[in-house]
């Protein structure tokens, strides 16, 4: 059994203590921080989240914060989609590029006001090129984490369990909208959103204090719903077609080689960084992309690293996540293929650490 050694390098979160009193199994590193990823096990959780509600410990979802006249110019810097039209209390997903249109992440952007955005980071250390870009363009902002740590609550009674601890006003948020409602004493931006495709909500606590007294307070109120700590779970987002930055994708990708063209307002959106490198894959179209992958046989081991696909003996793509779905009955996958062999149900071989499978390219991820 592998254990993560603690130390003051790899950062608790304000809810921890109720991690650990709820029986975390494992965790992983992210953004420097603990991230729950079992709790029973990951095809119980699984279950469990597809059919009650959860609460997940997703404080290593870190936020940069942009603040001053110059903020939305420096949003706009980081993004080829195009911000102009976003208003305060909107959220967008917003692919991240660098000068060569690489990804360097995939968060979501949280407009708090004219002056202020959050950013919701995946896992990569995205805070210094975002310094580095606001020095060395001497914009007027101020860019730094603040004290401001998410706690998701996931699953179909999700919108019942917000309720019963904000009031019936938390329905009325709509998706990928935020809307500010008070928790002792403190007003909390709560979002209509989550790392699952089975509906929920994300708070962003600001002010770890008072981490702990949320946790409780949502346990204790969806004691009746069967309420229980969870974490993003592996089947649930392959099965979504959920992309996790450094698995599936990284900087040697652009956003249209992972599917994200359409958040791509490249030839509108003056200002961003890698508009004019992006600006040629557009035209060009990739010559490679993210698709659904099914995978014949017994249940896969799991992909710590990539897997050739393979068309007669030639490879043709990887495999970077898969895991057995229960409920299609079929290990699920998501696989970077060339474009000579992406179309839909395309017959392919993929690698495995257990010995070659037959896999199948899909129309769409299965959620």
């Amino acid at each position: 059994m592998q254990a993560l050694s603690p130390s003051r390098r790899l950062r608790r979160t304000p809810f921890s203590d109720g991690v650990e009193a709820a029986g975390v199994s494992a965790y992983t590193v992210y953004n420097h921080m603990l991230l729950p990823t079992v709790f029973r096990s990951v095809e119980e959780d699984y279950r469990h989240l597809k059919d009650a509600v959860q609460v997940w410990d997703v404080a290593c979802e870190r936020q940069i914060e942009l603040r001053g006249p110059d903020a939305g110019r420096l949003m706009q810097m980081l993004t080829p989609r195009d911000l102009r039209g976003m208003l305060p209390g909107q959220c967008y997903y917003v692919p991240i590029v660098d000068e060569t249109g690489g990804m360097l992440n995939d968060p979501v952007a949280v407009k708090i006001a004219e002056d202020r955005w959050w950013i919701s980071i995946a896992d990569s250390d995205l805070l210094y090129w975002v310094k580095g870009i606001a020095y060395g363009y001497r914009l007027d902002v101020l860019v730094d984490e603040p004290d401001v740590s998410p706690l998701a609550v996931q699953g179909p009674k999700a919108e019942d369990l917000m309720a019963a601890v904000f009031g019936d006003a938390i329905r009325s948020v709509r998706f990928f909208r935020f809307g500010k409602f008070p928790f002792q004493g403190r007003d909390l931006v709560i979002a209509r959103s989550g790392y699952s495709k089975q509906g929920g909500f994300e708070i962003y606590v600001e002010g770890g204090d008072i981490g702990m007294p949320l946790w409780h307070a949502l346990f204790e109120a969806g004691a009746a719903m069967d309420v229980r700590a969870g974490c993003p779970n592996l089947i649930e987002r392959v099965e979504s077609g959920l992309l996790s930055y450094g698995n599936d994708m990284t900087d040697d990708n652009t956003p249209h080689e992972c599917g994200l063209g359409k958040f791509c307002d490249t030839w509108t959106a003056i200002g961003c960084i890698g508009r004019d490198a992006l600006l040629r894959v557009a035209k060009e179209g990739p010559v490679q992309q993210i698709r659904a992958i099914s995978i014949d046989g017994p249940k896969v081991p799991i992909c710590d690293r990539h897997w050739p696909l393979m068309a007669n003996d030639k490879p043709v793509g990887r495999v970077s996540s898969a895991a057995w779905s229960p409920d299609f009955n079929t290990n699920v996958a998501i696989g970077m293929v060339r474009m000579t062999h992406w179309d839909p149900d395309t017959k392919l071989t993929v690698l495995t650490p257990e010995g070659q499978r037959d896999a199948t390219v899909r129309e769409s991820f299965w959620n």
